[in-house]
C-alpha cells in the first residue's frame, strides 16, 4: 500500500517554475524613453488583467488593448506596438531545480500545473520545453475562473481524480495559498526551492 502523504501535487507556474527577469519590463520602458513601470501599469491593470486570465479576452486582444492604452504616452501607435512586441518576446526561464523536483514527484503522484494565465500559456509551455512536463494543466483562461476561486482547485484535483484533501498545493501568492487551505488542500507559500524540496521529500522516495 502506497504511504505517500498526498495523492497529487498542484503547482503554480509563474514565480515557482517559471522565473522572470525583474528588470525585463523596466528595461523596455527605458529603451522606449518612458518612466519605469509604465508598461507594467498598463499591462497589469486589474480589470484588464482579470479579463485576460479568465478568458473573457484572448492573449492577443489583451496585448492589443495594452498597446492602445500606451499609444499616447509612447507618442504613436507604432511605437506602442513595438514596445508591446518587445514585451511579448519575453518568455521567462525555467527553474531547472524546481523542474527536476517536479519530474521526480511525477514518478510517485501526478503533478498538475495550476496557473492564472492567458490563452498564450500552452504556447509558452511548448516554447520552454514543458509541453509534456505535467499530468494535467489547468489554465484559468480556459477554465473561465482564476485563483483564488475555489473552482480552480476543484478543477485541478478533478483533472487527476484526487480529492482536495489529498492534494498538496504550491504557490508564491499568499492569497492563493489561503484560498487553497480554505478549500481543504494542504498548501505551502513558496519562497525558494529548498522549501519545496523539504516539503516533498516523502513524494520522491
Amino acid at each position: 500500500m502506497d504511504d505517500a502523504p498526498f495523492d497529487a501535487l498542484l503547482c503554480d507556474f509563474d514565480g515557482v517554475l517559471r522565473l522572470w527577469d525583474p528588470d525585463g519590463m523596466t528595461a523596455l520602458d527605458r529603451e522606449a524613453g518612458l518612466a519605469e513601470g509604465t508598461l507594467a501599469s498598463a499591462a497589469f491593470r486589474s480589470e484588464l488583467l482579470d479579463a485576460a486570465v479568465t478568458g473573457r479576452i484572448s492573449d492577443e486582444q489583451w496585448r492589443r488593448r495594452v498597446a492602445d492604452d500606451l499609444a499616447e504616452v509612447c507618442g504613436s501607435p507604432a511605437r506602442a506596438q513595438n514596445l508591446v512586441g518587445g514585451w511579448s518576446s519575453l518568455t521567462g526561464r525555467v527553474d531547472a531545480a524546481v523542474l527536476e523536483l517536479l519530474t521526480a514527484i511525477r514518478g510517485r503522484v501526478p503533478v498538475v500545473l495550476v496557473s492564472n494565465a492567458t490563452t498564450r500559456l500552452e504556447a509558452d509551455l511548448a516554447a520552454l520545453g514543458l509541453a509534456d512536463a505535467f499530468d494535467a494543466v489547468v489554465n484559468s483562461s480556459r477554465a473561465g475562473v482564476a485563483k483564488p476561486d475555489h473552482r480552480v482547485f476543484e478543477a485541478a484535483a478533478g483533472a487527476v481524480g484526487v480529492p482536495l484533501r489529498r492534494c498538496l498545493f504550491i504557490d508564491d501568492t499568499p492569497g492563493h495559498v489561503a484560498a487553497a487551505r480554505a478549500a481543504g488542500l494542504t498548501a505551502i507559500h513558496y519562497r525558494h526551492v529548498d522549501q519545496l524540496r523539504n516539503a516533498t521529500t516523502a513524494l520522491r522516495r
